[in-house]
C-alpha cells in the first residue's frame, strides 16, 4: 500500500480526537479556566501539526496521481505506436485517417494517412461495407485477423501468419484412409488359368504400388480384390489434383489384355479418429460402387462428398446369384410383414409404375396385401393410358391408393418398398418414409449423396436398364402361387422399353432375358406401343423445343424453351432423346419451364460426356448417359447455370 494511504489512516482518527478534545476543553473552562487555557494551547499545537501533515499528504497524493497518469499515458502511447498490432482509423469515404507505425511498416510505407482504402487494401472494403466484425485477409503475403469496430470506424490487424501455417500443416498431416476395390474381379477371372490370373494380379499390383510410392502413400493388399492405402491430406490433395489418374491407367492397361478391369476407391478424410476414418472410407466405397464403380468417392465428416472418374458405363454382371439372393431376402421380409406399400418417385413414369406392379405381384405371391401409392394428378399421358387399361381389371385397380389412404393404413409391421429412386426428396409422399420402419429400396440409378438410410434391404444395380428389369428378375425366384397376367407383364415390359428407348440404350443381355421372360408371360408389345402413343399437339410442342437448339462446346446441343411456356417432364425428356439422334450431337440438354416456379433440365449423352456429373452440380442426378434436375428461377438464369456447370466439367478433365 502507498505511504500516503497509511498516513491518511492515522490522520482521520486524529481529527476525531481533536473534536473530542475541544469538547473536553469547553467543559473544563466551566470549572477552571487556567487549565482550559493550557488545554487550548496544547490543542492548537496538535491542530497545527495535523493540518501540516494533511497538506503534505495531499501534495504527495497529487504527485503520485500525476506520476501514475503520466506512466499510463506513456505506456498507452508505446502500446499504440510500438506493439506488433496494426491499428487503422478510416472515414465514411473509405480514406485512411491514421495508422500506427507497425501497420504502415506492413505495407512498406512510412505513412498511409490520406490514402484510399481501395488503393491500399481493397479486400478489406467488403468487410467494412457489410459490417463484418471479424475476418482473416492476406496483405503482402501475410495473414492478418482483422477486427472491425463499426461505430468507431476502427480496424485492428493481428498478424496470424504463423498460426495459419501451423493450422495448414496440421490439416495436411492428418491421416486419410482409402479402400481400393477391383470391380468385377471375381467374374473377370472366373475361368482364367492360373498363369493368366497371376499375370493380371502382378500387373495391377505393380501399377498400384508405383502409384502409391510416387505419391508417398502406404499400400497393402488385403484380399484378391481389395487394397488399403494410408496417406495424409496433402497426398490426398495431390491425388485430387491429378484426378486420380490411376483409374484411367488401370482401365487402359487391362483393356489391352482384353480384361476390362476397373477400380472403385472409397476415401475417408477430415477426422482424426482412425475407426471413424475407416467407417467413412467404407461408406465412400459403398457409394462409389452404388454409382456403378470405376470412380472415387471421398466422404468427409461434414457430410460432403467429392467424386472423380465415373467415365464408363457400369459393366453388366453376367451372374444372377445376387438377384436370387436378393429375391429370397425380399421374400422373407414380405412374409414378416402384414402388408406391403409400394411407392415410386414424383411424376412416376412407366418404369416406376411397372416395377411397382411387379412388387405388388411379389406381395401377392407371398400371400400378403399390397398397395401402390399414386397421385393421379401427377402422371403423364402414357401412364394415364396404362391406368385407363388397369381400370378394366377391378382387382388390380383397387390396389392403387392415394398417399393419404396409405398413411391411414400403416401399422408397425407394414413394409414400404421404394422403387425407381433412392432419394427421400423425390418420393411421392415422404411422410410414409418417416412413419414406416421397415423399408426396402430397389433402384437402377447411380447412387447420389442423398439416400434413404436405415433400409432393411437395398438392391441398386446401375448396370441395369431399368428398375422393371431388376423386379422382373426378382419375380423369377418368388413362390409360384400366382402368375403374372398379361397386363402386369405388359406394364413391366413397358418400363423396360421406355427406359431403354426401345432397347437402343443401356441394354445388356440380361435386359433381353427379362424381356423374353415377360413376353413368355403374355406381355403385349402392341399394347405397349398404344401406351406410348402421343397426340399431334405434343409432337408439335416437342418440335418447337427442338427448333430452339443451339450448339455449345464439343458437340453439346442445348435447347431452351420460351420463357413462359410450361412443358411436362416427359416432353422435355423426349426432346433431349430426339436431339441425341441428330448428327454431330454427343450430348443434349433441354431447358424448359415445368411450372410457374420450377425449371427442368433433361440431359442425354452417348457416353463420351458424363451428364450425371453435370446434373449433380445442379443438385440433380441420374446416369452417365441419362440425367435430369430441377431448378428455381427463370429459364435464362438456369441456362446460364447449365453452361457454367458444363464449363466446370470440361475444365475439370471430365471427371
Amino acid at each position: 500500500m502507498p505511504s500516503y494511504f497509511k498516513k491518511n489512516a492515522v490522520i482521520f482518527p486524529l481529527y476525531g480526537l481533536l473534536s473530542v478534545a475541544v469538547l473536553l476543553v469547553g467543559m473544563l473552562a466551566y470549572y477552571n479556566w487556567w487549565t482550559a487555557l493550557i488545554g487550548l494551547l496544547v490543542l492548537s499545537i496538535m491542530f497545527f501539526f495535523a493540518l501540516r501533515t494533511e497538506i503534505r499528504n495531499h501534495r504527495e497524493t497529487e504527485e503520485y496521481i500525476s506520476t501514475l497518469s503520466y506512466r499510463l499515458k506513456k505506456v498507452g502511447e508505446e502500446a499504440l505506436l510500438e506493439m506488433p498490432i496494426g491499428i487503422m482509423l478510416i472515414n465514411d469515404d473509405m480514406y485512411i485517417e491514421w495508422t500506427n507505425p507497425f501497420l504502415a511498416s506492413c505495407f512498406d510505407e512510412d505513412s498511409l494517412a490520406g490514402r484510399s482504402l481501395y488503393d491500399v487494401a481493397e479486400m478489406i472494403v467488403p468487410l467494412i461495407k457489410q459490417d463484418i466484425e471479424t475476418e482473416t485477409v492476406t496483405l503482402h503475403d501475410r495473414k492478418f485477423k482483422v477486427i472491425h469496430k463499426v461505430e468507431e470506424k476502427l480496424l485492428y490487424f493481428f498478424d496470424v501468419t504463423e498460426q495459419v501455417e501451423i493450422e495448414k500443416q496440421y490439416e495436411n498431416e492428418r491421416t486419410a484412409i482409402a479402400i481400393i476395390f477391383l470391380d468385377n474381379y471375381d467374374e473377370l477371372t472366373q475361368g482364367m488359368d492360373d498363369q493368366r490370373k497371376s499375370s493380371l494380379n502382378s500387373m495391377v499390383t505393380s501399377l498400384l504400388d508405383h502409384w502409391a510410392k510416387d505419391n508417398g502413400a502406404f499400400l497393402k493388399r488385403t484380399s484378391s480384390d481389395r487394397y488399403i492405402a494410408v496417406f495424409n491430406e496433402a497426398i490426398l490433395h495431390q491425388f485430387e489434383k491429378g484426378k486420380f489418374s490411376i483409374l484411367d491407367e488401370i482401365r487402359e492397361k487391362t483393356a489391352k489384355q482384353d480384361v476390362p478391369l476397373t477400380l472403385s476407391i472409397g476415401v475417408g478424410s477430415g477426422v482424426s479418429m482412425l475407426p471413424e476414418l475407416g467407417t467413412l472410407a467404407q461408406s465412400s466405397l459403398d457409394l462409389a460402387l452404388g454409382r456403378g464403380g470405376d470412380q472415387v468417392a471421398i466422404k468427409q465428416a461434414n457430410g460432403k462428398v467429392k467424386f472423380f472418374g465415373g467415365k464408363t458405363n457400369p459393366m453388366e454382371k453376367r451372374t444372377r446369384v445376387r438377384a436370387r439372393v436378393i429375391s429370397h431376402a425380399l421374400k422373407d421380409i414380405v412374409v414378416d410383414s402384414d402388408k406391403v406399400i409400394v411407392m415410386g418417385h414424383k411424376f412416376p413414369d412407366m418404369d416406376a409404375i411397372g416395377s411397382a406392379i411387379g412388387i405388388l405381384k411379389v406381395a401377392q405371391m407371398n400371400q400378403r396385401e399390397g398397395y401402390i401409392v399414386v397421385n393421379v394428378n401427377e402422371i403423364d399421358n402414357s401412364v394415364r393410358r396404362l391406368m385407363d387399361e388397369i381400370k378394366n381389371k377391378p382387382d388390380l385397380y383397387e390396389r392403387f391408393i392415394t398417399p393419404d389412404a396409405a398413411t391411414e393404413m400403416i401399422t408397425d409391421d407394414t413394409l414400404l418398398v421404394v422403387v425407381d429412386t433412392h432419394k427421400p426428396s423425390m418420393l411421392i409422399e415422404e411422410r410414409l418414409l418417416n412413419r414406416i420402419d421397415k423399408v426396402v429400396v430397389i433402384d437402377h440409378h447411380r447412387r447420389g449423396e442423398e439416400f434413404i438410410n436405415n433400409s432393411l434391404l437395398v438392391y441398386m444395380e446401375p448396370y441395369a436398364s431399368s428398375t422393371a428389369e431388376l423386379v422382373t428378375e426378382l419375380l423369377e425366384y418368388q413362390p409360384k402361387r400366382g402368375k403374372l397376367d398379361m397386363l402386369e407383364a405388359t406394364a413391366l415390359l413397358a418400363g423396360i422399353i421406355v427406359d431403354t428407348k426401345s432397347f437402343s440404350l443401356r441394354t445388356g443381355s440380361r435386359t433381353f432375358d427379362a424381356a423374353s421372360y415377360l413376353r413368355a408371360r403374355g406381355a403385349d408389345t402392341v399394347l405397349v406401343q398404344k401406351f406410348m402413343k402421343e397426340d399431334v399437339e405434343t409432337y408439335i410442342k416437342r418440335s418447337r423445343l427442338i427448333e430452339s437448339v443451339s450448339f455449345y462446346k464439343q458437340g453439346i446441343a442445348i435447347a431452351v424453351a420460351q420463357p413462359n411456356d410450361i412443358h411436362d417432364q416427359v416432353l422435355i425428356a423426349q426432346a433431349a432423346d430426339t436431339l441425341l439422334t441428330m448428327d454431330r450431337v454427343s450430348a443434349s440438354f433441354v431447358v424448359a419451364l415445368r411450372s410457374e416456379e420450377v425449371v427442368g433440365i433433361s440431359a442425354r449423352s452417348l457416353g463420351d460426356i458424363n451428364v450425371q456429373i453435370i446434373m449433380e452440380m445442379l443438385d440433380g442426378g441420374g446416369h452417365l448417359t441419362n440425367a435430369a434436375t430441377q431448378q428455381t428461377g427463370t429459364v435464362q438464369e438456369v441456362e446460364l447455370k447449365l453452361k457454367a456447370a458444363i464449363d466446370e466439367y470440361l475444365e475439370g478433365g471430365q471427371t
